[in-house]
């Protein structure tokens, strides 16, 4: 199936998996727990709830629109959870089956959040003593489809 909405989807969750392995590979011990202040969200709570935003967006695809707050699984779950979200949600977009909800909705609503989300992680990552390093995004290699924990070597970090 050639619809260049789905493809801009897909890259779009490539663009998640490289930026979100990144901000959860090698993260230091007690990580999961750090939190920037009394109020905010553990990494874990964040990493859930990515999961749970991949898993909505899949009931979307279908038609079948749900939403659940999962309670956060230890890391390692976690990160097993995210990027087998990634998975399912693009191989559902890769399908030849139709879209129940529009594309420009995807994109807006679960997979921008996605991605502040993992800004959100990049961020506490600095914050507690173990910054990733930054990279130029644009010549990074990501390709729609290459969404699990394996993805290119970076091109130009600093």
């Amino acid at each position: 199936m050639n619809d260049p909405q789905r493809d801009l989807l897909r890259h779009a969750l490539a663009a998640v998996a490289y930026r979100g392995r990144k901000a959860i590979t090698d993260a230091p011990e007690g990580f999961a727990g750090f939190r920037a202040g009394d109020a905010s969200r553990s990494p874990e709570e964040i990493l859930a709830h990515i999961g749970d935003l991949f898993e909505w967006a899949l009931s979307l695809v279908r038609g079948a629109q749900t939403w659940h707050d999962s309670p956060p699984l230890d890391w390692p779950r976690e990160v097993t959870r995210f990027f087998d979200g990634l998975k399912a949600f693009d191989d559902a977009l890769a399908s030849d089956q139709a879209l129940a909800a529009p594309a420009e909705r995807l994109l807006q609503g679960p997979v921008a959040d996605a991605l502040t989300h993992v800004g959100q992680l990049t961020l506490l990552r600095r914050l507690a003593g173990a910054p990733i390093r930054g990279e130029n995004y644009y010549a990074a290699d990501m390709a729609a489809g290459r969404v699990g924990p394996v993805q290119a070597v970076p091109t130009r970090e600093w």
